[in-house]
């Protein structure tokens, strides 16, 4: 998923031809973050039929994207990370290192792809909702309204789906969401200090004491399917690493409110991949649900936000 940056690091008017580059980069990149929760069931598999230990997948690719960032830094020459810098970093590898891939590997364990990406929707305005309380800014009442009904959409799916009552898949994949969502507001602050793809591989960088010697640790003792280790070589390599420079790229030519707008259509995206890659069925209620999220995610980031006197940066 995506690490919002904040609006004052976009350019206020792109040129055509840099705006156009930048639709598309950013489009890219959504299309490879909607291949994440595929994958990461296609690693992880099912509880039927279990792959991958979700922690080794979720340590894993954090440990594999970390030792890429480290020749990243290093060609790049970037400078080391400073004072506070430090503290936000960590905070941001607690949500997007381990906290969302982590609960989120557990979460589809138990339920399917199509499932997740649903509930997962939410995400844009959760980040948006942490955002606005973290730098004390003040929503308009339209923007809380599109909040209460996107929470209101995913836990009345979640209990349609879990016949009337949320199942603990239901209550990680929020907590995922959740976790996401605070890492990226932290990460988005640092975003002025640093540049968008330092600091993921910052984050990446500094998590590796901890992710390299667990994804050791985790690692599977018997052998695992073939698409497994693809699902986990995708989460790595695209997921956790290429998908931010083609993301944070297509923001900077594009401009943020422009490009940003095509993360609306994430959960889609993703439903869609997981019915060829994972054969999962996609029926007209949850196409229904997911469609009710995505409008109410489109118009809550239209909503405006004021910036309180001294609030700090917006994410």
């Amino acid at each position: 998923m995506p690490m919002p940056m904040p609006k004052s690091a976009a350019p206020s008017a792109p040129v055509a031809s840099d705006a156009a580059r930048g639709l598309l980069l950013g489009m890219a990149g959504v299309i490879m973050f909607a291949l994440s929760i595929p994958m990461t069931r296609l690693a992880g598999g099912s509880a039927a039929a279990p792959q991958l230990d979700p922690a080794f997948v979720a340590f894993g690719r954090a440990a594999v994207a970390g030792l890429l960032s480290i020749g990243y830094l290093a060609l790049t020459r970037a400078r080391r990370p400073r004072g506070r810098e430090r503290a936000w970093l960590a905070f941001t590898a607690a949500g997007v290192v381990f906290g969302w891939p982590l609960l989120l590997g557990l979460a589809v364990r138990r339920v399917d792809a199509v499932h997740a990406s649903v509930v997962s929707g939410v995400l844009p305005l959760s980040t948006a909702v942490i955002a606005a309380l973290v730098l004390r800014q003040r929503p308009s009442a339209g923007f809380w309204a599109c909040a209460l009904a996107g929470l209101a959409l995913v836990v009345g799916f979640a209990a349609w789906r879990g016949a009337g009552r949320l199942e603990l898949a239901d209550v990680l994949l929020l907590g995922a969401v959740i976790s996401a969502s605070a890492g990226y507001v932290s990460g988005a602050r640092l975003s002025g200090a640093l540049s968008a793809e330092q600091v993921i591989c910052w984050v990446l960088v500094i998590s590796l004491p901890l992710t390299l010697p667990l994804a050791l640790w985790t690692r599977p003792v018997a052998p695992v399917a073939i698409s497994a280790w693809v699902g986990f070589a995708y989460v790595s390599l695209v997921s956790m690493w290429i998908g931010f420079f083609a993301w944070y790229r297509g923001l900077a030519l594009g401009g943020t409110l422009r490009v940003s707008q095509v993360q609306v259509l994430q959960p889609f995206l993703s439903m869609l991949f997981a019915v060829p890659l994972l054969g999962e069925p996609l029926d007209a209620m949850t196409l229904a649900f997911a469609a009710a999220v995505l409008v109410v995610v489109w118009w809550g980031k239209r909503q405006p936000v004021a910036q309180n006197e001294g609030s700090g940066r917006s994410a």
